[in-house]
């Protein structure tokens, strides 16, 4: 009897084990109601929480040993490692511009490009924001936009940074492939660029950071829609299937514990429908 009840009891815990065990796959974490709970999540829909590589767990030295001092000096670091407040990064997509002549220092703004940016302008000071910092790309196009929506923000222009990272180009080779043609160089050569300035910006708070703060970026439409996918963890290659208008708001958030979610999507409701425009004026598209 006792070895019958011995071998029940290593039994019955040996299942426990399992069971919770597999409770903790997330391959086999229950959904919501609305779900299909008996499909395992795919791997592609699995959060990477430390995405950034600054999860707290991963920049603070490994338990030694299971002593209460070891244990004690992780839990402290642990403590001091953690973020406490949420990053805003609102993304700006320049205004309607003139693709005139071989160079950036001709690409200028149209005159509704010049009032497409100060309905933005407008409406950020709406919002009462207080900026922390503002960057813009160093292109003609995007330092025009961010210099008309400073005037309305009422922000310092002596403060704003310029990033030649956050020039426009090719991120990433799109799915699925586009009608026209375009060499690998350009997406070798640009994809790395983008790909930097999203590591540069986007990342959760540092422990020190005593407020949430507000990041304003003027850019460019292949970088916003690239830094969207890979903020929200979507495949990359996806950026083409997304159309942002001009001068429009894109709005991303980043939690103290690495979660990034989207409260605007190249946002333009707050301007009049005849000054919505996502592409180059086509009589003037390419002019010498």
């Amino acid at each position: 009897m006792r070895k019958f009840t011995a071998f029940a009891c290593g039994t019955g815990a040996g299942l426990t084990a399992y069971y919770f065990q597999k409770l903790r796959d997330p391959q086999f974490a229950v959904q919501n109601s609305w779900t299909n709970s008996e499909t395992p999540v795919r791997d592609c829909a699995l959060w990477d929480s430390n995405w950034d590589f600054r999860d707290p767990k991963s920049l603070v030295k490994p338990q030694k040993n299971d002593m209460p001092q070891e244990q004690n000096r992780y839990n402290s670091e642990l403590e001091k490692s953690l973020p406490k407040y949420a990053r805003h990064i609102i993304l700006i997509r320049h205004g309607e511009y003139l693709d005139v002549g071989n160079s950036d220092e001709t690409h200028h703004l149209t005159d509704r490009g010049r009032l497409q940016a100060k309905y933005t302008g407008k409406r950020l000071h709406e919002l009462g924001i207080k900026w922390d910092k503002v960057i813009a790309s160093n292109m003609v196009r995007a330092q025009e936009t961010a210099d008309i929506i400073l005037d309305e923000i009422n922000y310092d222009k002596t403060k704003m940074k310029h990033c030649s990272f956050l020039r426009e180009g090719a991120p990433i080779p799109p799915q699925p492939p586009v009608g026209h043609w375009k060499p690998e160089a350009s997406f070798y050569r640009d994809g790395a660029r983008i790909e930097a300035a999203f590591r540069r910006y986007f990342h959760r708070a540092y422990p020190d950071q005593e407020k949430e703060s507000y990041t304003l970026i003027v850019g460019h439409g292949n970088v916003i829609r690239y830094f969207v996918c890979r903020a929200l963890q979507f495949p990359a290659e996806a950026w083409l299937r997304i159309s942002i208008n001009h001068a429009s708001i894109t709005w991303l958030t980043i939690s103290p514990s690495g979660n990034v979610s989207i409260k605007y999507l190249g946002d333009t409701g707050f301007m009049p429908a005849k000054h919505l425009t996502n592409r180059i004026p086509r009589d003037a598209k390419n002019v010498v």
